[in-house]
């Protein structure tokens, strides 16, 4: 068998992921602007996480402007076009995954590395690696893992695929096979790394997994390295199909339940200050859509017309009058000459947040400072409520 593993001892995570499953689709309908927002941040959070990892170096904040359609001149176009790359992907996986006639297939996996290298014939995307590869330590040097020659890339995944064809098993076992799988075969020049988080995500979302709170654990890998590339160990010094696996395979599902339970309180946290921001947008007889700047200045961003019009499909007329209220109610802070300029918060926005959720501030405590103490009472009070969240594991803005 290719890359064997043990399940034993891994029903109880498979049934916590299942219970959890179960109850976020369960739980009642949330305003459709709120999980549009929410949508938007896991997608350049997941895009930012995969992408900086392979050595592309950009922010969750520049990703998120880049999505949106924004031209960053401080980002090279190169670096953009592989996030705009990583997400065509990551939506290529979202329309394929329910399709009637799905199979897994070299053809698939190849049709994604394309997608995710953005078509870059320099980068050899959408083919197989013609040449030996060997895996080294960035900081010593040192040779890591030798993967199988390139003469056997072609078999190995179409045994890969096959496997995941015949055998029908939890999503989560099959999401971390196909993950250690992939990376050990290691099939192209670049993008290998992307490639196996990809393909793990839409063997959760072929078995029912459809939210991202389980289809993408690229964030959870990107502030946990050392621990994830750590787990490959398991594959030896070089490539050997009977290595066991069952050390990846099982912290895979400890990252999927990590990740569920601390995205879990996130929303939660998040879902309230949303509404706080578009109730001050209504008090002040602005519309709604509003909200959209008043929360990405909350968490610290800027904020520019371009990015704003792009959440909100309104005009350049629009977008500039909207932005001007907001400033003129003090809830949003102007910086910059008309062409370059960029909205923060204001301090009557944090306060007025602080207010409606009952957090005591001091008048001349830093923005970031008291934003902290916001975000952090107010998870400290769900997670007291709800024993299941785990707090110290909440992801960080």
């Amino acid at each position: 068998m290719l890359f064997p593993f043990k399940s034993s001892g891994l029903a109880p995570l498979l049934s916590e992921l299942d219970r959890w499953r179960d109850k976020l689709d369960l739980r009642s309908t949330l305003p459709r602007s709120w999980t549009g927002r929410l949508r938007r941040d896991l997608e350049a959070e997941a895009v930012a996480a995969s992408t900086a990892m392979e050595g592309v170096a950009v922010t969750v904040d520049e990703v998120r402007r880049i999505l949106a359609g924004d031209k960053l001149h401080e980002v090279a176009e190169e670096d953009q076009d592989l996030v705009r790359g990583y997400r065509d992907a990551m939506g290529f996986v979202l329309r394929r995954a329910d399709d009637a006639g799905f199979r897994w297939s070299r053809e698939l996996i190849v049709a994604l590395h394309d997608r995710i290298l953005a078509g870059k014939h320099a980068l050899e995307a959408g083919r197989f690696r013609t040449t030996r590869s060997r895996l080294v330590d960035a900081s010593t040097g040192a040779e890591v893992f030798l993967p199988p020659r390139a003469e056997e890339v072609g078999s190995l995944v179409d045994e890969a695929c096959d496997r995941l064809e015949r055998v029908r098993e939890h999503p989560a076992l099959a999401a971390a096979w196909i993950h250690v799988a992939v990376a050990a075969i290691h099939p192209f020049r670049d993008g290998n790394g992307r490639s196996c988080r990809v393909l793990a995500s839409l063997a959760m979302h072929r078995g029912g997994f459809k939210r991202r709170e389980f289809t993408s654990l690229e964030e959870w890998w990107g502030r946990h390295r050392a621990s994830y590339y750590a787990a490959f160990r398991c594959l030896g010094k070089r490539f050997s199909r009977t290595s066991d696996v069952s050390p990846f395979v099982r912290l895979h599902l400890q990252a999927q339940l990590s990740q569920v339970r601390a995205l879990d309180l996130r929303e939660e946290i998040e879902r309230r200050i949303w509404t706080v921001v578009e109730d001050l947008a209504l008090e002040r007889r602005m519309d709604r859509r509003i909200a959209n700047a008043l929360w990405d200045a909350f968490f610290g961003r800027d904020v520019t017309a371009g990015y704003f019009r792009s959440l909100t499909d309104v005009s350049p007329a629009t977008a500039t009058q909207d932005l001007a209220l907001a400033s003129a109610a003090g809830l949003l802070l102007p910086e910059g000459q008309r062409k370059g300029r960029v909205y923060r918060a204001g301090r009557v926005l944090v306060q007025e947040v602080a207010r409606a959720v009952g957090v005591e501030l001091d008048g001349q405590e830093p923005l970031d400072s008291a934003r902290g103490r916001i975000v952090h009472s107010l998870g400290d009070r769900l997670a007291v409520r709800a024993p299941h969240r785990r707090r110290s594991s909440a992801p960080s803005r």
